[in-house]
């Protein structure tokens, strides 16, 4: 299963350069300037819950050999200590390679600004699992009011992408669980959720487990769970060889839409086949589908 899930535009179109930070600045010094890691703190609203052990020691042998070269943005607490705003795995990785001091740009933001800088140094710099991403959206949301639409445009995506992250909240804890730690992927999460019963949904996270459903499978395993298929049915219908771009170009259309999606046919002529299950379903493909 893929591990990254990349978003947006580069970093630097979502966070301002140097020279047009000055204007936030919050304490006398302008600039980069050093400061001790133990006086620097983690963001309790840090997006990222999770940190790789692998990447964090790839990055401190990096740093060791280079140094830091992005500083750490921070904020003075009040306290005689600083929080992370941006930057928190590169500070874990300072930790690791020795050093006792690291380079910082200190700045002054609003509880909204300060969320949204953290979360979009995040998702470019090293990518979210799918929970997190739909966590920091929503938290983002929360705290700003801003719809959808608002949130998409400040991280560079279609309102589509956002969408289908935050219906990634509506499932059971334990799927959610998988989701982060890569034992199943974000395509089975949408296929569990197109399921229309608690029970049935329950059932599928199962099999996508114990039997290694593909997504596709998953997909066509759910489809025959809301047809009313006994529960007991082993075995998923055999899936039809597809042309690999066709089957491509299916999967794009399933990740922009967050439902099952068919094509039948070839490059000539054929069908396809948007499947929802409520009227609320229906309603999101439409504002997505006529924007």
């Amino acid at each position: 299963m893929p591990p990254k899930y990349g978003l947006g535009k580069g970093l630097d179109a979502l966070i301002p350069r140097e020279e047009e930070f000055q204007f936030q600045e919050s304490s006398p010094g302008k600039g980069e300037t050093f400061l001790a890691l133990d006086k620097i703190r983690a963001n309790p609203n840090q997006p990222r819950k999770n940190f790789e052990e692998e990447s964090l020691k790839e990055l401190a042998d990096s740093i060791r050999s280079q140094g830091i070269i992005q500083p750490i943005i921070v904020e003075d607490a009040g306290d005689g200590t600083y929080t992370i705003v941006a930057g928190e795995r590169r500070s874990r990785a300072a930790h690791l390679a020795g050093l006792r001091e690291v380079p910082v740009l200190i700045r002054s933001y609003s509880d909204e600004k300060r969320l949204e800088v953290a979360i979009i140094e995040n998702v470019q710099r090293t990518d979210l699992n799918p929970i997190e991403e739909a966590a920091a959206y929503k938290k983002l949301m929360e705290i700003t009011g801003l719809s959808q639409d608002e949130v998409a445009a400040k991280v560079g995506k279609n309102r589509s992408t956002v969408a289908n992250a935050l219906r990634l909240l509506k499932l059971p804890g334990s799927v959610q669980k998988s989701l982060e730690t890569g034992k199943i992927s974000a395509g089975h999460a949408r296929a569990i959720l197109s399921v229309s019963t608690p029970k049935g949904q329950a059932l599928l996270f199962e099999e996508i487990l114990a039997r290694n459903y593909s997504v596709r499978e998953a997909e066509s395993r759910s489809a025959s769970l809301n047809e009313g298929t006994p529960k007991t049915a082993a075995k998923v219908k055999p899936i039809k060889k597809q042309d690999p771009e066709l089957t491509a170009m299916e999967q794009r259309f399933i990740e922009a839409l967050g439902t099952k999606v068919s094509i039948t046919g070839d490059f000539n002529r054929g069908c396809i086949q948007i499947d929802y299950y409520s009227m609320d379903d229906l309603d999101r493909l439409y504002e997505i589908l006529n924007p």
